[in-house]
């Protein structure tokens, strides 16, 4: 049964007709030439205009045939020569690093050199002409090669190459595309891999959001992303294939690095990977291109009329072909040309060029056969393309190295090995230059043939790459009114502290100066989130528009999608969010324009789902506020465990990147945000992005208490939000909260003071990470002999009684800065997994409502000795069970 048997068919003879003849074909002349005339008609009739679904696969051979190569444009000769010096100083400069244990990968870049070369000397642009040049997504563990490469150019010295994975004394060179450690080379982190493929994915879609908008000409940048075949396994290297396709950014090129390897064995080991890759970018709307055999496969493949080669090419496994590269002739003349069509094929070779075809004729491995694979890449038109290039993982590096399983592991050549790769490489190198222990670097000069043609070529591309470039450009700060619109207070309506983040943004897009660099994104929550406003008005990001009427046309907050949109809405997936912000966080270095990008998302699936993501954000240097809306353990009432957040900002305390705030008001809110586009937009801005956590509970929003000091403890973690009303009369403790759970905090101190004469100063804390950051800074300080007392014993010295902190977050936020605090330090907290119920009775549950505060206040009261063992007795009965 097939979907065919559901359509009425007109013609039964014709119908048949066809079939007998297909019949004939299978008869007479074999299935694989019944298959070839099926594709042959099936592309006969895609260019006549009868509109087909497309084949998931082809045969295993090239996409472009020999006689459709294009012409090169350069010295194949002088490249030869460039790319053995370049595979020489990677091998050289890991096995140096070698000898202090220091690691490092050699047979990634020995099979890519020339996927990377091809680029270099003819298709990737710099940033010298209109500053943005090609995005290069270096695959991590081909660095050496890139080392190696700047090396030749000049940019990097032996001294700089020996200190390759060195980096205490911050001037060696990181292991992998690292632009945190090497800010003048990297622009993107890609060793954490799956989030190069998705990164790259949506930096090209962020290029063309930029010129939609009008905020830069990016027609003119391609994203390069290398990667490896394993790499593809990683659901995110998958996850916005069809993004790329549904946008149609023919601004893309993936180059997958087919060796077949994966880090411990066979990408895989009985089937075949390239086809695998190939049905899946093909199904997903992507142009494939197929880079796999070399020159000496052409005659043959020329010559297959029965089809048998093609078809046992087809048929032998991963595993098995790699097998061939690490075997001798007479092992392949057995085990690959079986038959006596394929063994007749095999008797016209030598055995050296039986060898040849498996252990050197690999696309990859190939100037021609790439070149032509990057022509037909970047002049494809309407899609992404992929180029599926194959190769031998530790090519050229010797027997020893190549088509091992085990060759990610192996980080050193021994010298005679290196002898035979200089043999190999045919290199200059004299043999009393490899008498000693430490192997040499290898460098023609620097007015040598083979230097001048490497700049000339990248002079002809628009400069030196890979390169990171940051011109700066501070971004004019808004004017004060829309911040002093949250300081004044919301009077007596109560308003959630995301609603009231969302009307400052909202705002501050109205700006004349910088409204235009705000880039809203939300993961299909923007209702939630109360962002409806904004459809109309800033308009959704879509490269088609809007091509349809929408249902909701007749409503003032309709939804409204635009070629030059300015929200973006990404559907439900933080991790193609969290890509896009990373774009738009770092154009500021990419493009030379820095935007403001303000990600909001439910606080659960923020860095809990993406911690990953954050932390390549970082070594990007990213700039731009992330929010966690609906945050906290107990504020999403009836959602229960897997939306109730109590742990983010634990997580994203080990960001080292990340200053993160838990404002309780809007005042807060307003005092944070300024300061964040001060710190990370102003005259001298700094690699950190802001994570604010913010609450979907309607609560009364006060004005901004009076005085310098109260803006300076909001930025610095911590102040004073309500001294106690009589503060030299019987017992005392101070209550720090944070969030909503300053509302809790101050209930309680209105009910100690009312009920059981103990008076509380409840303090508002800002950011218990900042306190605690500005802590270790400080005991860093005094190692050093530098007496610097932390922000926070500051603010609470000489305040009387014991500390309490509460916060909807579990007792390990609060508690990070329990050391710090001379006072007797107790905390309550929401530990455990949350669950669905009111407000007022899962904060009972954890113990942190009102009624839970008085009485663990009166419990560190009685430690102390402040009040009696009988009034915390009453306090329980009077409050019942807690929890």
């Amino acid at each position: 049964m097939s979907e065919l048997d559901q359509l009425p068919d007109r013609d039964f003879e014709e119908t048949a007709e066809w079939q007998a003849s297909l019949d004939a074909v299978v008869r007479n002349a074999g299935p694989d030439r019944a298959g070839y005339l099926l594709r042959r008609v099936h592309e006969y009739a895609a260019r006549s205009g009868v509109h087909l679904p497309g084949l998931l696969s082809t045969d295993y051979i090239n996409t472009i045939p020999a006689s459709s190569q294009p012409h090169f444009d350069g010295d194949l000769a002088m490249e030869a020569r460039i790319t053995a010096l370049n595979r020489w100083n990677a091998a050289a400069m890991v096995t140096r690093g070698s000898r202090l244990g220091l690691g490092g990968h050699i047979a990634t870049y020995a099979s890519a050199a020339w996927l990377y070369e091809i680029g270099f000397n003819h298709f990737f642009k710099g940033k010298d002409g209109d500053g943005s040049g090609d995005q290069l997504f270096v695959q991590g563990h081909a660095s050496p090669g890139i080392y190696a490469r700047v090396f030749l150019e000049g940019r990097l010295s032996e001294e700089q190459l020996d200190a390759f994975r060195r980096e205490a004394d911050g001037h060696g060179l990181p292991s992998y595309p690292h632009p945190r450690r090497l800010p003048w080379l990297w622009e993107f982190p890609t060793v954490s891999m799956g989030l190069g493929p998705l990164a790259a994915v949506y930096q090209a879609r962020f290029n063309r959001y930029l010129h939609a908008r009008g905020i830069k000409d990016t027609s003119g940048s391609r994203v390069w992303a290398f990667l490896g075949d394993g790499e593809m396994d990683e659901p995110e290297s998958m996850a916005a294939l069809s993004l790329a396709a549904r946008e149609r950014l023919d601004n893309l090129t993936f180059v997958v690095n087919c060796n077949l390897q994966r880090l411990d064995g066979p990408v895989r080991s009985n089937s075949k990977i390239v086809q695998e890759l190939e049905a899946r970018f093909r199904g997903a709307g992507w142009n494939v291109v197929k880079s796999l055999w070399g020159e000496a496969w052409d005659p043959l493949i020329g010559h297959d009329t029965t089809g048998a080669l093609v078809h046992r090419l087809g048929e032998v496994p991963d595993a098995q072909m790699q097998t061939y590269a690490a075997r001798d002739a007479a092992y392949v003349r057995k085990d690959f040309f079986t038959g006596d069509a394929l063994s007749g094929v095999a008797a016209g070779l030598t055995d050296a060029q039986v060898t040849e075809l498996f252990e050197n004729s690999r696309g990859g491995h190939e100037p021609l056969k790439v070149y032509a694979a990057y022509r037909a890449a970047v002049e494809h038109r309407g899609a992404p393309t992929v180029v599926l290039a194959q190769t031998v993982k530790g090519h050229t590096l010797g027997s020893g190295f190549k088509s091992r399983n085990a060759n990610h592991q192996m980080k050193k050549l021994t010298m005679d090995q290196f002898r035979q790769m200089r043999d190999l490489l045919e290199l200059p190198i004299p043999d009393s230059a490899l008498n000693g222990d430490l192997v040499p670097y290898w460098h023609p000069g620097e007015n040598s043939p083979e230097v001048r043609y490497l700049h000339e070529r990248r002079a002809e591309l628009g400069g030196p790459a890979p390169v990171r470039r940051v011109v700066p450009r501070p971004v004019e700060q808004p004017p004060a009114r829309p911040f002093e619109a949250l300081q004044k207070g919301f009077g007596n309506q109560e308003v959630a502290t995301t609603m009231a983040l969302i009307r400052l943004v909202r705002d501050l897009m109205k700006g004349k100066e910088t409204g235009q660099r705000w880039v809203p994104i939300v993961p299909d929550e923007a209702r939630t989130f109360g962002m409806e406003s904004l459809f109309p008005t800033a308009g959704i990001y879509s490269p088609d528009g809007q091509t349809y009427e929408p249902v909701d046309a007749d409503q003032l907050l309709y939804y409204r999608e635009a070629k030059n949109g300015q929200l973006i809405i990404e559907g439900i997936t933080e991790a193609g969010s969290m890509a896009e912000f990373t774009a738009a966080a770092t154009s500021y270095a990419t493009h030379g324009e820095p935007m403001i990008p303000f990600y909001i998302f439910y606080a659960m699936f923020g860095f809990q789902r993406t911690g990953d993501q954050f932390w390549a954000l970082a070594d990007q240097m990213g700039r731009g506020f992330v929010v966690g809306a609906t945050a906290g353990r107990t504020t999403m009432t009836g959602e229960g465990l897997q939306h109730a957040d109590g742990h983010s900002h634990l997580l994203a305390s080990t960001n080292p990147a990340a200053i993160s705030y838990d404002p309780a008001f809007a005042f807060e809110i307003a005092v944070i945000v300024r300061d964040g586009l001060r710190r990370m937009f102003g005259e001298r801005p700094e690699n950190v992005f802001y994570y604010l956590t913010v609450y979907n509970e309607p609560k009364r929003q006060p004005p901004m208490p009076a005085g310098a000091a109260v803006e300076e403890g909001i930025v610095r973690g911590i102040y004073r939000f309500r001294p106690a009303e009589s503060p030299d009369a019987g017992p005392r403790i101070q209550l720090l909260a944070s969030g909503t759970a300053i509302h809790w905090a101050l209930e309680a101190q209105e009910v100690l003071r009312s009920r059981w004469n103990v008076h509380a100063d409840v303090w508002s804390v800002t950011s218990w990470t900042e306190l605690r950051r500005d802590a270790l800074c400080a005991d860093r300080a005094r190692l050093n002999g530098e007496e610097r007392t932390p922000y926070v014993t500051s603010a609470l010295s000489g305040a009387r009684g014991p500390v309490l902190a509460v916060s909807d977050w579990m007792r390990q936020v609060p508690d990070q800065i329990s050391q710090w605090v001379e006072q007797d330090y107790s905390s309550l907290g929401t530990d455990g997994f949350g669950l669905s119920d009111t407000r007022d009775a899962v904060r009972r549950y954890f113990r942190v409502d009102a009624a839970s505060i008085v009485v663990a206040a009166l419990e560190q009261l009685a430690r102390a000795g402040e009040v009696a063992p009988e009034t915390v007795a009453r306090a329980r009965e009077q409050y019942g069970p807690q929890g």
